[in-house]
């Protein structure tokens, strides 16, 4: 072992509280107290570790210094990518730091001393919420999430893919918060504060998982932080400042049953800061082979008050190594080198020293591959797993294979450029491009935009031009060092994280993450998530589209049209060619004569929408044109005698309601099965309403009945709205229900016939005959669903002029007595869906004959399936369709979270795919190609990633069909419109990414290669 104090390393005779290594080991960066602000440096970590360079003056010991902290600075943390360094100070803020590309070095501001910048970096973005100073950052294994503590009894979790979104906000602490870190697979993080406690979270629902509070009864709050550590293997959190028998410890908890049997004892004063061995290790043998039959285990470091430092191997009772009074002050924090040979610490006193150990003193580190797997076989697939670089040995055994990685090597580079150590001069290499625009070029230009006048006396006058320095963007500089870095630390350099998979959080407090690297970047209009209101932009009652011609700008409020009866679940947001109502309620006069005359009757409430809204919106009665007399007597002022139709149109105010009026609360409560006969509720005829079928383009319609002509005969008028343009029709009964889409118009009336238009207003069928009368009717592009009040079902495709579903009952579905259909809705390629009151969606399947259930929401399946990792960066949105729409967004995190923590990992696995392959099915009976392009590529990257090659290979198989003609083949190129080939060139890549699947990768991309040449 090697003890190194570089006097060099220090803030002036200032506090250090904090210091932490780069992950490639190249630099490290220190926080602490400036002259008078925080202060935090970027150092260059060869002359620490090589004389020759410390010596050298070419090699530059300091990279550069920021001191946008108002004061001072309490922790430091590099991200796990190297992309990112987050501080956090006295002046309750957390800056996050990202390199900038600025050409040249730079003076530090303000510097007495000619200190130069030789690394450019700036603040990418300030997180504020804690009302207090922070006094610990940390960021999570995959780099989504950041984690900050302070003294005001919070831990906040940021989405570090959309800074400054808030994820959640951690209460619980009574004292301050000290100290964080996160477990390496990614299912809790821990706190620990001067409460007496220490707090496990779950960061599947961000709630409490326990609170250890014996081994603290006796502590007080001596310590300036209380930096706590997670082994590498998962099995135990060791805390700080904990009391055995009143002597200060580091308390050992056991993750399993969160034991606290065993501490580490010796120090004679508090422990202050622990901190693992990001290895895990396993002994030598004496012949100098590393023995596979050997337990692993990890190493840990203890810094303490007493000025001293303590290593210590969890395969020894003693520790490896005690170093007594290293500094003049208490040790703050604790840094070991990702290669896990070399500590650096940090102490109050001002000074850092470096701790370099060999193999044979800790034993031999374990591959990230074989570390993975110990995880896995553990914990099964996690977050840190599926995000770490797959630093494997596997041999490719094919050129193709290796084609493809290395065309996949630059986009992973482009993705995130973890900066490598290399030979060069002091003064980085400048790009000679930046976006796309050589800086000869650049230079030019700017030349051409200076201003140049003439004086009186002829002499030129040039007004100075102030010239930014060019940022060339994130490009790998050189690493200062006068020789290459050591191999054992090239050899753990971390890599670009080429499968990183983003999660999306099923809790409602959260956020996906699924955003690329450059989505970091601070959001223009991003807002914490606990000063933004949380509002549904599909309510209803917050869209309003441009009023049409006819209609008042000023008085009406025309919002998107309900495509269901008040009975049913309305869909928050109307869509082109999905049909939709909008009532016309005449005055506010009618309003209240109606309230007053229906005072017994409750106002509904809309049920509960499947799609983007939850809010409900009470549903009114509209009023005949007679009680609209009557509004004299209220007061209300206005002209007399009977207004033109124009203003009739523009007075009144559209509010969103059901496609039918109220009915009463008897016939609403259910649908009841007295006898084997169902009855659904029916509307009833209104005097006048108006619906909007479609937003873009504006498309209304407009129902009156019972129009007076001559001889008193009464007609109804149906009027159709399409960008200023109408058309109208009569009808000799009165319209019941109407729906429509940009390309027919229906409605139902009371004589129980249905009535087909074109979208000029063309009638297209002679009046259809109902078996009973209409229920709910719904258009969708050229289809058309009637469902009557006998529970019959049918659809037709007007286009084609053929009927698609025939007097389909809905009796095998509606078999309780309280069940109720909530929800109705009809896709674009014409099948029927019916979600009832249950939670259950079922769609009928005109090929089978049969109903087929495609959604339920109390599934065992979807709350225990956990896929997250399965989805990329471009899928933190899921596609929009109508298995979406059915399902839904919201789930009970808390009760999936008990169950995935409680599951065994193969049920599962086993559940997550039986989920996903419903999920296939669902979208393949729905007809919508999206979802199944969809799922079937979150499918395949589960497949992937839990190693299940036989079912891969079924699943390309089928994509890939015959190689070979034949005039008795049944297999189709296309499914959904999509083309199965096409499908399968999207999978290999996923497959690529798994060197173990590099056979199966073979083989089909050399299929479809010979079928392309074909």
């Amino acid at each position: 072992m090697k003890l190194l104090k570089p006097t060099w390393v220090n803030h002036n005779g200032k506090p250090i509280f904090s210091v932490d290594i780069h992950p490639d080991g190249t630099k490290f960066a220190t926080g602490g107290q400036g002259e008078d602000s925080g202060k935090v440096v970027i150092w260059n970590m060869p002359p620490v570790l090589k004389e020759e360079d410390e010596k050298n003056e070419n090699v530059p010991k300091m990279l550069c210094q920021m001191d946008n902290h108002l004061a001072c600075v309490n922790c430091v943390r590099w991200s796990n990518n190297g992309a990112y360094l987050a501080s956090g100070g006295d002046d309750k803020l957390i800056m996050v730091w990202k390199r900038s590309g600025y050409i040249g070095p730079s003076t530090v501001f303000g510097s007495s001393s000619k200190l130069t910048n030789v690394e450019q970096w700036r603040c990418l973005t300030i997180l504020r919420s804690h009302t207090g100073d922070v006094m610990d950052v940390s960021w999570s294994p995959h780099d989504a999430w950041l984690a900050s503590c302070s003294v005001d009894n919070t831990v906040v979790i940021w989405n570090a893919l959309k800074f400054p979104e808030i994820i959640a906000t951690l209460r619980g602490h009574s004292g301050l918060v000290k100290g964080l870190t996160w477990d390496p697979v990614g299912k809790y993080i821990a706190s620990q504060a001067d409460d007496r406690s220490l707090k496990v979270w779950r960061t599947m629902d961000w709630q409490l998982e326990t609170s250890i509070t014996k081994p603290f009864d006796e502590c007080g709050g001596t310590t300036h932080v209380l930096r706590l550590s997670w082994s590498p293997d998962g099995h135990y959190l060791v805390s700080a400042h904990a009391m055995n028998n009143s002597g200060p410890t580091a308390q050992i908890i056991e993750r399993d049953g969160w034991k606290t049997n065993m501490d580490f004892v010796g120090h004679r004063k508090a422990v202050t800061v622990v901190k693992f061995n990001p290895k895990i290790l396993r002994k030598k043998q004496k012949n100098g082979s590393s023995s596979k039959t050997n337990n692993p285990y990890c190493c840990c470091a203890v810094g303490s008050k007493d000025r001293s430092l303590s290593v210590w191997l969890t395969c020894l009772k003693r520790p490896l190594v005690v170093i007594h009074e290293l500094f003049d002050k208490s040790i703050m924090d604790i840094s070991w080198t990702l290669n896990g040979l070399g500590i650096l610490v940090c102490s109050m006193d001002g000074s850092v020293a470096y701790l370099d150990f060999s193999q044979d003193e800790l034993g031999d580190p374990l591959s990230e591959e074989e570390k993975n797997n110990i995880l896995q076989s553990m914990y099964g697939k996690s977050l840190a797993i599926t995000t770490e670089p797959q630093l494997s040995t596997t041999i490719i055994e094919n050129p193709e294979m290796l084609k493809f990685q290395q065309r996949q090597q630059p986009l992973q580079d482009g993705e995130q450029r973890v900066a490598a150590p290399r030979e060069s001069s002091p003064t980085p290499t400048v790009a000679s491009m930046v976006n796309g625009e050589s800086l000869e070029d650049i230079r030019k230009n700017l030349l051409k935009k200076q201003v140049e006048t003439r004086t009186a006396d002829g002499r030129r006058r040039i007004t100075p031009l102030c010239i930014a320095q060019l940022d060339t963007g994130d490009f790998s500089t050189a690493f200062f060092n006068s020789i290459p870095i050591s191999g054992s630390l090239a050899g753990s350099m971390l890599s670009s994280q080429s499968n990183q998979q983003l999660i999306s959080l099923d809790s409602n407090t959260t956020s996906s993450l699924g955003a690329p690297k450059s989505s970091l970047e601070p959001a223009g209009n991003a807002k914490p998530a606990e000063e933004t209101p949380t509002k549904d932009s599909g309510n209803a009652s917050s869209v309003i589209p441009s009023t049409p011609t006819g209609l008042s700008s000023t008085q009406a409020k025309i919002e998107p049209m309900k495509a269901l009866d008040s009975r049913f679940t309305e869909r928050s947001k109307a869509t082109s060619g999905t049909a939709g109502v909008a009532h016309i309620n005449q005055t506010s006069a009618d309003r209240l004569k109606d309230q007053n005359a229906t005072k017994d009757q409750k106002p509904r409430d809309l049920l509960e929408s499947s799609s983007d809204s939850e809010d409900k919106i009470p549903a009114t009665k509209p009023l005949s044109k007679r009680k609209a007399e009557i509004d004299a007597d209220l007061g209300e002022k206005r002209k007399k005698g009977r207004p033109r139709k124009d203003s009739r149109l523009m007075s009144v105010s559209l509010t969103v309601q059901s496609q039918v009026a109220s009915t009463s609360e008897k016939e609403l409560t259910c649908v009841t099965t007295p006898s084997l006969t169902l009855r659904l509720p029916t509307p009833t005829p209104q005097k006048s309403f108006t619906l909007q079928i479609t937003t873009e383009p504006s498309v209304y319609i407009e129902v009156e009945n019972e129009i007076r002509v001559v001889a008193g005969s009464k007609l109804s008028r149906l009027k159709c709205l399409r960008d200023g343009k109408e058309w109208e029709t009569v009808l000799t009964s009165r319209i019941m229900a109407a729906a429509g889409s940009n390309d027919v118009v229906c409605v139902a009336c009371e004589k129980q016939t249905l009535s087909m238009f074109s979208g000029s207003g063309r009638r297209v069928f002679p009046p259809i005959i109902l078996p009973s009368p209409i229920s709910n009717l719904q258009c969708t592009g050229s289809y058309v669903m009637a469902l009557t009040a006998a529970a019959a079902l049918s659809v037709w495709d007007v286009q084609n002029q053929v009927v698609l579903i025939k007097n389909e009952s809905l009796q095998p579905i509606l078999s309780g007595n309280d069940m109720t259909v909530s929800q109705t809705l009809l896709t674009h390629r014409g099948v029927p869906v019916l979600s009832l009151s249950n939670g259950k969606a079922y769609a009928f399947n005109s090929s089978l004959s049969a109903w087929s259930l495609v959604s339920d929401k109390q599934d065992a399946l979807s709350q225990c399936a956990d896929y997250r990792n399965c989805l990329s960066s471009q899928d933190a949105v899921m596609c929009p369709g109508p298995l979406a729409i059915i399902q839904g967004r919201a789930c009970n995190a808390g009760r999936q979270a008990a169950r995935l923590f409680t599951m065994p990992h193969q049920v599962q696995q086993e559940t997550t795919m039986a989920h996903l392959e419903n999920q296939i099915a669902a979208a393949l009976m729905l007809q919508s190609s999206q979802e199944y392009r969809y799922w079937l590529l979150v499918y395949a990257r589960y497949l992937v990633n839990e190693g299940f090659e036989q079912r891969l290979r079924e699943v390309c198989q089928e994509l890939l069909g015959p190689v070979h003609r034949s005039s008795g083949s049944q297999w189709e190129s296309r499914i959904l419109g999509l083309r199965k080939r096409e499908l399968l060139k999207e999978l290999l890549p996923l497959i690529g990414q798994n060197l173990r699947f590099q056979r199966l990768f073979t083989e089909f991309q050399e299929q479809l290669d010979s079928l392309r040449d074909k």
